[in-house]
């Protein structure tokens, strides 16, 4: 029988109720090359976290910043319905309650958003919390990539030790002159950075300086970061600047 758990899912035990029958082909049942009886195993599904209509207010604690998330696109540009397994997740929203302060060794420093921010987070970060009937999302302040005031990922204003980098376009062509196919264009590790944080914190609760600026044409980890496309279809990246590799000149 399933059962279900309150929290970031909802679990399914497994049982042995869904099998294939065997009864037709004994054979192959004592065959040690025949079918293997089928069970079912664990199957964890995503589901936000249901607060009580009793309760009226959430303050978040220490770090944590709630965000009202954006409603997930249900059609496409030219009005076409989207399944809701086809559906974007939101990965922004809106800033409407924060916890007092991040502590950074011994010390004490305030949030660096305010309520009312827009903002865009790392993807699959935080707690899922459905609050007064809207989905709201539970984050540290870590896990906020950055600022974003419009609608164009490119105006980001990235928070701590993040950058935002705009990526170089795959090479179309081979050194020998060959055009490449979309699915041989190698996923290109290179591109310039548009917009530096304004460092991460050091134990006194000082910000350090970064060793990159906007301009600087920058070789990152191939893998890391949040990825975004912006309105003119641009690629752009977010990461930490400990996955900048090197500058280029």
């Amino acid at each position: 029988m399933a059962t279900s758990q309150m929290g970031r899912g909802l679990t399914l035990k497994s049982y042995e109720g869904l099998r294939p029958s065997l009864a037709s082909k004994p054979s192959m049942a004592s065959s040690s090359a025949g079918l293997r009886r089928f069970r079912c195993t664990t199957l964890s599904v995503r589901a936000a976290t249901s607060v009580a209509p009793k309760f009226s207010t959430l303050k978040p604690l220490g770090d944590r910043v709630l965000i009202k998330l954006k409603q997930a696109e249900e059609k496409t540009q030219g009005g076409i319905l989207l399944p809701s397994t086809a559906q974007k997740r939101p990965e922004g929203g809106e800033v409407v309650a924060l916890g007092d302060a991040k502590t950074v060794g011994k010390t004490q420093v305030p949030l660096s958003v305010q309520i009312g921010a827009n903002i865009v987070h790392s993807k699959w970060s935080g707690t899922e919390i459905e609050f007064n009937g809207v989905n709201h999302l539970l984050v540290k302040e870590d896990d906020i990539v950055g600022v974003l005031d419009t609608d164009d990922i490119k105006d980001l204003k990235p928070l701590n030790d993040r950058v935002l980098i705009k990526v170089t376009e795959a090479e179309d062509k081979t050194s020998g002159g060959l055009l490449l196919a979309e699915s041989a264009k190698e996923k290109p590790s290179i591109g310039t950075i548009i917009a530096v944080g304004p460092g991460a914190y050091d134990e006194e609760g000082k910000r350090k300086p970064m060793s990159v600026t906007a301009g600087n044409t920058v070789l990152y980890s191939k893998f890391a970061g949040n990825e975004f496309k912006s309105g003119d279809g641009s690629e752009y990246v977010t990461l930490r600047v400990s996955d900048v590799l090197a500058v280029l000149s």
